[in-house]
Parts: C-alpha cells; sequence; structure tokens
C-alpha cells in the first residue's frame, strides 16, 4: 500500500508541475501577442506622424570590403625605370 500512494503522489506531482508549465507556456504566448499588438499600435502612431522606418539608412561599424585584386592594383601603381 505504501508503494500506490508513492506512486500517486508521483503522479500528482507530475501532473500539477505539467499543469504549471502549460500555464507558463500560455502566459508567454499570451504576453508574446500584447507585446506584438502594442509594437503594432506603436508603428501606426509613428506612420501617421510621417515617420518611415528604413532598415537600409542604418550605419554600420562593418566597413565594405573591395575585392583584393582590385585594390592592389589600383591603389599602388607600378613604377619601372
Amino acid at each position: 500500500m505504501p508503494d500506490e500512494s508513492r506512486s500517486a503522489d508521483v503522479e500528482k506531482l507530475l501532473a500539477d508541475e505539467k499543469a504549471i508549465e502549460d500555464r507558463k507556456q500560455a502566459l508567454i504566448a499570451d504576453l508574446l501577442k500584447q507585446k506584438e499588438a502594442a509594437i503594432a499600435a506603436f508603428d501606426e502612431k509613428l506612420a501617421k506622424l510621417g515617420y518611415q522606418a528604413n532598415s537600409k539608412s542604418r550605419r554600420s561599424h562593418h566597413r565594405k570590403a573591395a575585392p583584393a585584386a582590385e585594390s592592389k592594383t589600383s591603389a599602388k601603381p607600378e613604377k619601372k625605370g
């Protein structure tokens, strides 16, 4: 009998843990939906003010790499003589 009550307790604990995890996932999904709605509303307000998001205009800290063959020949003219 003690083994049966232990297994029942373990099953109850696992069921409770699963219910808590499911609730946690549902709350996270709800928060993500609220965040998405808030961002969409903010974007609409910005659009009404005339702001247009242009991700290509952002500056980057990366330098544009020139092809190696072109940079060697055009940077240093050869001297003959």
